[in-house]
């Protein structure tokens, strides 16, 4: 079942939104999604669960690109190298990166690894990790995943271990991993998500918490240089409650040449929260 809305005017400085749904399907393991990958064109997506569960599905849209609904979904439980499905203890889905090849990476938060799919429906054909990731916090690592337009993978952790110590960024090149760059933060907000949009810019989704407030949600965009992060520009910053809780973005640009931002929520499995999927337009 879907549900529409939208709002009339900009929610933040210089993203609108456009169209925010509801999905709910019949299954009692339908939800719990962390992250979204939405193809070039804007029509097909994929999208994991916290239950190591991979989607496939359509995006229906009316002529003007409004988003109306989804369709043809496919499901399958991740499988590891050896072609089993996923341990419960590594089911915990959360980033995912698309390759200009088609390759399907996705990150998992409680056993700090990244598997590499060349069909993201068989079994991983490479397990990424880096001796520094199994300092992650548990429940607290690799919520976000991005890869450039020259191949590198971006991933963070979503705690850094101090309130007053920025994110790291480790970045997957030519078989090798660094750590030189970092993400302010501020605002009490945390990364969840991240993707490179075709503008070249970093976008990093980030969330917190409000209790029975709900969730607000916040976009900044960065240029990436080789140790640093720059011209940092806040996208949206949205009021507690304004939608669920969003984990999972993509960034794309229309036929007619605008940029959307498409957002996933992950309801955590629980019936007083949300499975929501948003897209905003970048105003110029």
């Amino acid at each position: 079942m879907l549900v529409l809305s939208s709002l009339s005017q900009a929610s933040a400085q210089t993203l609108e939104l456009v169209r925010a749904l509801d999905w709910s399907e019949p299954p009692d393991w339908f939800g719990g999604l962390s992250s979204i990958e939405v193809s070039d064109d804007g029509m097909m997506f994929y999208t994991a669960s916290d239950a190591g569960k991979l989607f496939q599905g359509e995006f229906l849209r009316d002529d003007d690109g409004v988003l109306r609904g989804v369709s043809n979904i496919i499901v399958r439980n991740l499988q590891r190298e050896d072609g089993k499905e996923l341990a419960k203890f590594e089911t915990d889905t959360e980033g995912m990166a698309l390759a200009s090849n088609g390759d399907l990476y996705v990150s998992l938060e409680g056993v700090h690894y990244i598997f590499r799919y060349t069909d993201p429906f068989a079994a991983a054909v490479e397990r990424l990790q880096d001796p520094a990731f199994l300092d992650f916090q548990r429940n607290s690592s690799m919520e976000s995943l991005a890869i450039d337009k020259d191949g590198a993978l971006y991933t963070m952790p979503e705690r850094s271990g101090d309130l007053n110590r920025p994110f790291p960024i480790w970045r997957h090149r030519n078989g090798v991993w660094d750590q030189k760059l970092s993400l302010t933060r501020s605002g009490g907000m945390l990364p969840v998500g991240s993707d490179f949009g075709p503008d070249g810019r970093f976008y990093v989704l980030e969330r917190k918490f409000h209790g029975l407030g709900g969730f607000s949600s916040r976009v900044r965009s960065f240029a990436v240089t080789e140790d640093n992060l720059t011209d940092e520009l806040i996208l949206l910053d949205t009021a507690p409650g304004t939608h669920d809780n969003l984990e999972g973005i993509s960034i794309w640009r229309t036929e007619a040449g605008n940029i959307r931002a498409t957002m996933v929520s992950d309801d955590n499995f629980r019936v007083f929260q949300k499975t929501e999927i948003v897209e905003y337009r970048l105003v110029p």
